[in-house]
């Protein structure tokens, strides 16, 4: 299992990277200053640091160039809002990838995959649960001996069950993973996908827990 070292001081980004991640089959260390990051980078052995510029202590940009310094080559991607000129300046200091804020968590993590996948540190490719398998790097779906065509969204929302089947999973927890950290706590969205994905799969494949959330079935 591949660890990445999140450093955001912001809670609500750190959070919801923390959760989408960890629900994607990674392990995950969240700081919120940068010292603490340069530290854990230069002694704690990371596959990933997702770096933020505007840490409290030691700005990001500060941190990656302590690091490669040292020769530590982790790969970092850089979570940043600012200007063009300072992100060519960031990929120049060893920056592997950056993502402008704010960002769609599903590409933020395509980045984090393809950087893990470069690095050799790589995670299945194919999520199976009984008859249904989900291919990530072909972006398809199957069921039996049919392919199944997902939309972007019902594919990242199924992708989320599917890594943890059997496990009840909450509106909140679908929401932040799939819409981002920028959602309405009152929409239905979930509803109306989780009733797109039982039409194309079958109404058995997602089970309702009322009160709770949703589960897949482990077949």
């Amino acid at each position: 299992m591949a660890r990445i070292l999140i450093a955001e001081d912001d809670p609500l980004i750190g959070s919801f990277l923390e959760k989408g991640l960890r629900a994607s089959g990674f392990s995950t260390f969240l700081t919120d200053d940068g010292e603490q990051a340069q530290r854990l980078g230069l002694t704690e052995e990371f596959d990933l640091i997702i770096l933020d510029m505007g840490l409290p202590k030691l700005e990001g940009f500060h941190v990656l160039q302590e690091l490669r310094s040292r020769g530590n080559m982790i790969p970092v991607l850089v979570l940043t809002g600012r200007r063009d000129r300072d992100v060519v300046m960031l990929l120049e200091s060893g920056a592997d990838d950056y993502m402008p804020k704010p960002f769609r968590f599903d590409e933020l993590l395509a980045r984090v995959r393809t950087r893990l996948r470069t690095a050799g540190t790589e995670q299945p490719n194919v999520l199976t649960v009984g008859d249904l398998e989900l291919d990530l790097r072909a972006r398809r779906a199957t069921i039996g001996e049919s392919t199944v065509d997902l939309t972007a969204r019902e594919f990242s929302l199924l992708e989320t069950l599917m890594r943890h089947p059997g496990q009840v999973l909450t509106r909140e927890q679908l929401l932040s993973h799939v819409w981002g950290y920028f959602f309405d706590p009152q929409t239905n969205l979930v509803n109306v996908y989780v009733g797109a994905l039982r039409k194309k799969l079958g109404d058995d494949v997602i089970e309702t827990v009322r009160g709770a959330g949703y589960r897949l079935r482990a077949q």
